[in-house]
């Protein structure tokens, strides 16, 4: 009886699953602008968020933390325009100061429309970060500030908190530098007065 020889059996390839056949992902190459404009806005974050949001609620808003969002959100977008790094925080500061005074007026008609008022200011709850921007010592002087007209608010805030000079002052405004020194001037004499009132 003569034995069979084994012969090895030729199997035909085995085709690999279609996710195993593409091209491996490779990411594409960034656009330059792309990666100039996510490293500006970064560094604009890590130096500027703290004082934008700072800002932000000093000017009232009830909402600071997502004013300051939508600012850089905004800067984001409009990056392109920008001529540079200075340029963009001036853009920031003055984008934070219209998307509060839109969210303040916003919200004033919206409390003459609503059938239940809503809370007074000092039973709303704050946020932590508003919390942790007021210090007790300060506590009566923003109360104050806050009973300002909006634009003497926010001239106070951008000269005396950021420091800013007139003519910066007037560009976040939106005004010239003659309604900077008037708003400032009466500002500065309201909250003295209301200061005092309450010794």
């Amino acid at each position: 009886m003569r034995r069979r020889q084994n012969t090895p059996v030729t199997l035909p390839p085995v085709p690999a699953p279609a996710a195993a056949q593409a091209e491996p992902l490779v990411p594409a190459v960034s656009d330059p602008d792309d990666v100039e404009r996510e490293a500006g806005v970064a560094r604009l974050f890590e130096v500027h968020y703290s004082s934008m949001l700072r800002l932000a609620v000093l000017l009232g808003a009830d909402d600071p933390e997502n004013v300051v969002a939508e600012a850089y959100y905004q800067i984001y977008r409009k990056w392109r325009r920008l001529r540079d790094a200075a340029a963009a925080e001036a853009y920031l500061r003055s984008t934070v100061c219209n998307l509060t005074r839109m969210r303040i007026r916003h919200l004033q008609v919206a409390r003459r429309h609503e059938e239940n008022p809503p809370n007074p200011p000092d039973e709303a709850v704050a946020s932590a970060e508003h919390a942790a921007l007021l210090r007790d010592d300060q506590r009566v002087l923003i109360d104050a500030l806050q009973q300002l007209p909006p634009r003497q608010r926010e001239a106070l805030v951008l000269r005396h908190w950021l420091g800013l000079k007139e003519s910066e002052i007037a560009a976040a405004m939106g005004i010239s530098g003659g309604s900077v020194k008037t708003h400032t001037a009466r500002g500065l004499a309201a909250l003295t007065q209301a200061m005092e009132a309450r010794r």
